[in-house]
């Protein structure tokens, strides 16, 4: 199962607890720290030691710190309710024995063959010897795994069935040698809780908002890589995040909450405090409405998903299937793995993955990068051209037909990498206007002798499942739908809704796409852990969409109103 999330969702979008920081500055030059000096040392001795007294040698060793500061701020209330500042550096040491073409990696098949992430916290000081020390007791216990495992892998080649796909377990990369300057942060926090406590009071006039919070955050993450074929990278980037979240619950139990985000690279990219006002007054305005609003009923006909709808809509349906390793992974559902130069989308529909961009108009994007996590340059991939698949998002774990890394193996700290999305934007050759494709939504309905179509306005994220063993289907958390009329009542919001389906029928549904794309950042949580990735794409009509009722609590609201609340 994997997840994309904006916010906070369970599976699908983590709550990140947001806070803001001031950026710094780098340092004048860059120059190569200590921390990169300790693990080439060490990996020298690893690889020139290891494999003595008659033992196979590694014929591949990568060490990897991600280094984060974090300050978190939230507010709720009109109170300070979290201020907190976080320094961690987490090792992950990869060791490989056997060849390119078999390794210990292998996966075993037949068996539950899941790495449950341990990274490995170092010293938070520039101090040589307890870095080499954490460095050398992690590749020994790396070093003995590997050889055990090696054994169980050589041993289930004899005894299972021929392979699919027999790849070679790791692609050969040219290294790479880059040193970039380490990203530094400070902050006022006296300034920021100030401000955060005066915005998160503006919900205290809302006595049917039960919960809200108003959160900043922003972190500096620098990186350093070094492995046993040269690579020596050192690359850091800064991220911040305005969140708002509001909660209430409808009389008939159903929990129903909105949370809206500002996500920039640099402080000035921030919202000002006019903007942050008006944000908070429409999303508490449309949390209200959604409150009083009819629960939808089981539906199947047209529909209309806005911009950041279909960008989680192509995220989790289309994004996560043409990642690399699911095309070699026999557990997996292999949807797109022989339709390479075969049409799997409408011919006005191309699609691209692409890291090194930063920016997708005045809103900045997540999933932006230099190097992934296994050293490689990130590379912009065409996935789809003009409907036609032609490349899947690569790792470092070949496939038939795709023996390079495209610079996507990515991971949190104490996962193993994989291929995995980075920016998957969506672009259309055909589009009409917003007012143009609400028409034809109209049209189709009378077409399909429907009394109404639906426009997803707001979805929170969602999820899909892969896997063989389990239906290939998808699940999207919208929360903003409005029923549109064919006989021209006014739109009529409606909640507990989430739209479901599998993925090649939805595919060959979709009629024509907007001429606005829009952008939706967040966190994917997947086999390599949550890694933060963008969506962009235009608003799409598609023919058949399903929606099915949401779960909801028995749980009545609160018996009693709220306290009364003194004026701020």
């Amino acid at each position: 199962m994997k997840g994309l999330v904006r916010a906070l969702i369970s599976c699908a979008f983590l709550l990140v607890c947001c806070c803001l920081w001031m950026q710094g500055g780098l340092s004048q030059q860059p120059e190569k720290s200590l921390l990169l000096k300790a693990m080439e040392e060490e990996l020298s001795r690893s690889m020139k030691g290891l494999g003595e007294n008659g033992n196979q040698p590694p014929y591949f060793i990568s060490y990897d710190i991600t280094e984060t500061k974090n300050i978190m701020i939230i507010a709720s209330y009109g109170a300070l309710r979290h201020s907190s500042a976080e320094h961690s550096r987490l090792l992950d040491v990869e060791v490989r024995v056997g060849d390119y073409k078999l390794d210990n990696t292998h996966r075993l098949r037949g068996t539950y063959d899941f790495r449950f992430p341990l990274p490995v916290s170092i010293s938070l000081e520039d101090d040589l010897d307890a870095i080499k020390s954490a460095l050398w007791l992690e590749t020994d216990k790396e070093y003995k795994a590997a050889m055990e495992r090696l054994i169980q892998v050589k041993v289930q080649k004899t005894v299972k069935v021929k392979e699919e796909d027999e790849s070679a377990d790791f692609s050969r990369e040219s290294p790479e040698k880059s040193i970039s300057p380490i990203f530094q942060i400070m902050v006022d926090k006296a300034k920021w809780e100030k401000k955060l406590k005066k915005y998160s009071a503006l919900f205290n006039d809302f006595p049917e908002i039960y919960e809200s919070s108003v959160s900043l955050s922003a972190n500096a993450t620098n990186k350093y890589l070094v492995n046993s074929e040269g690579t020596v990278i050192q690359h850091g980037l800064t991220h911040w995040r305005l969140g708002v979240y509001a909660r209430t619950k409808a009389e008939d139990g159903m929990d129903l909450y909105k949370y809206e985000s500002f996500d920039a690279h640099s402080m000035e990219k921030m919202p000002d405090e006019e903007e942050v006002r008006q944000k908070i007054k429409l999303l508490t305005k449309g949390l209200l409405a959604l409150r009083a609003s009819p629960v939808a009923e089981p539906f199947t006909g047209p529909a209309i998903l806005s911009g950041r709808a279909a960008g989680v809509f192509f995220h989790e349906i289309f994004g996560h299937r043409i990642e690399g390793h699911r095309q070699k992974d026999e557990e997996e559902g292999q949807t797109f793995t022989k339709k390479i130069n075969q049409p799997v989308l409408p011919d006005f529909i191309s699609v691209y993955d692409d890291p090194l961009q930063k920016s997708f108009g005045d809103k900045d994007l997540s999933g932006h990068y230099l190097y992934d996590d296994e050293g490689v340059k990130a590379q912009r991939v065409t996935v789809v051209e003009k409907g036609i698949l032609k490349n899947f998002l690569m790792s470092r774990s070949p496939i038939a037909g795709f023996d390079k890394s495209s610079g996507h193996g990515r991971k949190q700290a104490g996962y193993r990498a994989v291929g995995r999305q980075g920016n998957l934007i969506v672009e259309a050759s055909k589009t009409v206007s917003e007012k143009k494709l609400r028409e034809l939504l109209i049209e189709e309905c009378k077409k399909q002798d429907k009394e109404f179509g639906l426009i997803f306005e707001d979805i929170s994220g969602g999820f899909t499942f892969t896997g063989r063993g389990i239906p290939q289907a998808y699940a999207v958390i919208p929360i903003i739908v409005y029923r549109v009329f064919t006989d021209g009542r006014p739109d009529e919001m409606v909640r507990g809704v989430d739209l479901i389906g599998t993925p090649l029928v939805s595919f060959s549904k979709i009629l024509a796409c907007g001429d606005k794309p829009e952008v939706f950042n967040g966190i994917c949580g997947a086999e390599s852990g949550g890694v933060p990735v963008s969506g962009v794409a235009p608003s799409i009509l598609t023919g058949e969409i399903e929606i099915q009722k949401r779960r909801k609590s028995a749980d009545r609201p609160p018996l009693l109103p709220p306290p009364k609340r003194r004026k701020q």
